[in-house]
């Protein structure tokens, strides 16, 4: 019996081979564009580090919100290495930027007005949010470990 692909197993038979071929391609392709976006923003990091790093040595002197911002950079640079050997996304380290981000904020908030406002307080309780989510991750990612084998 010769079984063409428009019967129910033939077509199965079909799927099956083509899913066979497929798969394999997509998840390289779905790995190669990984590398390049993580490799391009490597260098993006690296460069706005860089020009952060010449524009203080060009005015001679780094305030508190530069040395932040280049710890934004190094974060951001950590959570792309990270990224490359573990092929997990460090969901900690984007709270940690946002913390920092948010600390920027109320410094030059501060060093603007000189004075203390609800605009300052509601960051205040941003970076306590944060914090306490970067607690929450943390306990969870302790009580409930990934397992080694999972693809997610």
């Amino acid at each position: 019996m010769n079984m063409t692909p428009t019967s129910p197993k033939g077509a199965s038979k079909l799927e099956d081979a083509i899913e066979k071929w497929t798969v394999p391609i997509g998840n390289l392709f779905v790995s190669l564009f990984h590398r390049i976006a993580l490799f391009g923003i490597g260098a993006a990091t690296v460069w706005s580090a860089a020009v952060a790093f010449l524009g203080m040595v060009g005015k001679g002197s780094a305030s508190i919100e530069d040395l932040l911002l280049l710890f934004i950079y190094l974060e951001i640079g950590a959570m792309v290495g990270i990224y490359f050997k573990t092929n997990h996304m460090p969901v900690r380290f984007l709270i940690y930027v946002a913390i920092t981000a948010v600390t920027r904020l109320i410094i030059d908030l501060v060093n603007t007005k000189h004075e203390a406002d609800l605009a300052i307080l509601f960051m205040g309780i941003t970076i306590l949010i944060l914090a306490l989510a970067n607690a929450v991750v943390r306990y969870a990612s302790f009580k409930y470990p990934s397992r080694a084998g999972d693809n997610e």
